[in-house]
């Protein structure tokens, strides 16, 4: 284990015009608003990223939000922290992705995710007095084709609409080895920014806005 990291910036110590989030990764920072879709390949290069995105978003003070579906959470908490990086007791929330996004009675509702998303993004900043909120999810739930799944890209679609209300960045995961090629390009087509390895670019494929 290295030496242990400083701990996150207290709130009411932050700047009231923060820098750009850092999403972790060499060179790359984020935009609030940013709806990313990252493709990688295999679960180390997923937790690579997950942890430098997480580790980043407790340094500098956001909240952070992790739905994980092919790990279990406690896994993802240990190694986020494993460097000695502090999350107080609100700051990260990791949960199974799977009731998360299913939380329609086991049935997938873009209406109801994004009313979750809403009401939990807006108390982090209203209530609990962050100044940015940063989401991952693990997409790779959908491949279970829970009911309703077939909705995915819609609501990957009108993320785009509620990803500048808020200060906020969300990253959504789709696995190379896993996904399909269809469901890899209606991924492309609705996201506005690429990660792919540590390149985060403006997508010319995206198709909404």
């Amino acid at each position: 284990m290295g030496a242990a990291s400083p701990p996150p910036t207290p709130r009411d110590q932050l700047p009231l015009v923060p820098s750009p989030p850092p999403f972790g990764l060499a060179g790359v920072v984020i935009t609030s608003g940013d709806h990313i879709c990252c493709f990688y390949s295999g679960a180390d290069e997923r937790d690579r990223i997950l942890r430098a995105y997480l580790r980043a978003g407790l340094r500098h003070g956001d909240k952070c939000i992790c739905l994980i579906d092919s790990t279990e959470p406690h896994v993802v908490r240990r190694q986020v922290e494993d460097e000695g990086v502090a999350a107080a007791s609100d700051q990260l929330v990791v949960e199974p992705a799977g009731p998360a996004y299913l939380r329609n009675g086991g049935r997938f509702s873009p209406d109801i995710m994004i009313e979750y998303l809403d009401e939990t993004i807006g108390a982090a900043l209203a209530t609990d007095a962050f100044r940015f909120v940063r989401t991952v999810g693990e997409m790779s739930w959908v491949l279970r084709e829970p009911p309703a799944s077939e909705e995915l890209f819609t609501y990957e679609a009108a993320i785009n609409r509620f990803a500048p209300r808020y200060p906020q960045a969300l990253l959504c995961m789709y696995d190379l080895r896993r996904f399909g090629g269809g469901m890899l390009v209606d991924a492309m087509t609705t996201h506005p920014k690429l990660l792919i390895g540590n390149l985060l670019v403006q997508n010319p494929w995206c198709m909404v806005a």
